[in-house]
């Protein structure tokens, strides 16, 4: 494993729909990652739409704009640290929630969903089509496996990756608050790391949508399950 890789979190609140908006937080939060001469930048699930969605996702202009702003980030930021970011992704009629890695001017991976929820305020199912796992991507020099929030609650997501090379789990999520949740995520993703013996991270937004509150409260696990890091809740960071 690598010695040195810098990662900027970036615990921040988008509006759905307001991909100028959105896009402005991207690039203030690139911005200072540059500075902190980060490798790379994450933001949480699905953050150049805002979340949740709900019907929006399926209209085509709206993902298709989205998509666009995800390129033209990819090109913003091509001469400082790479960004991992989410949002739609398209193919033909198929809709997925995907997680964009974006380096050197480009979009250098795609991760797709593969584990949609669909209880309590969820209704992935119908919105999105589930994909098959995907594999770890490279930023640098190290290899990160990123199982998309729910994917992070199944062990299969994380032990594909694990098994394909990943050295560490980077999970975004868009994961809201209810009373005792912070314990139940912790609990989670120490199962992920004790099962696969790799460090974890769990990026999760801030801010309201609706009737759902997104509580930030991200945090680091080293491997082993100790707290590595543990990030504000209920604000921006």
């Amino acid at each position: 494993m690598t010695q040195s890789f810098r990662l900027t979190l970036a615990q921040l609140n988008p509006i759905v729909g307001d991909f100028e908006g959105n896009t402005q937080k991207v690039m203030e939060a690139w911005q200072a990652a540059k500075s902190a001469q980060a490798d790379m930048i994450a933001f949480p699930e699905m953050f150049i739409t805002g979340y949740q969605t709900q019907d929006l996702i399926m209209r085509p202009a709206f993902y298709r704009q989205a998509m666009s702003a995800i390129h033209e980030l990819a090109e913003a930021c091509q001469d400082g640290p790479a960004v991992a970011i989410g949002g739609p992704f398209a193919e033909g009629d198929t809709l997925f929630n995907a997680y964009y890695i974006l380096e050197r001017g480009r979009v250098a991976a795609t991760i797709l969903k593969h584990h949609l929820p669909n209880e309590t305020v969820f209704d992935e199912k119908r919105l999105f089509t589930s994909a098959p796992i995907s594999g770890p991507y490279r930023v640098g020099p190290i290899r990160i496996g990123s199982p998309i929030c729910e994917d992070s609650w199944h062990a299969d997501v994380a032990e594909a990756q694990a098994e394909s090379g990943a050295e560490i789990f980077l999970v975004p999520n868009g994961s809201p608050y209810y009373r005792g949740k912070q314990d139940r995520r912790v609990q989670l993703m120490v199962s992920r790391v004790v099962e696969n013996d790799l460090p974890l991270i769990y990026l999760n937004m801030v801010g309201g949508q609706d009737d759902q509150i997104f509580d930030g409260a991200s945090f680091a696990l080293n491997r082993g399950g100790q707290l590595a890091l543990q990030m504000p809740q209920f604000q921006e960071a």
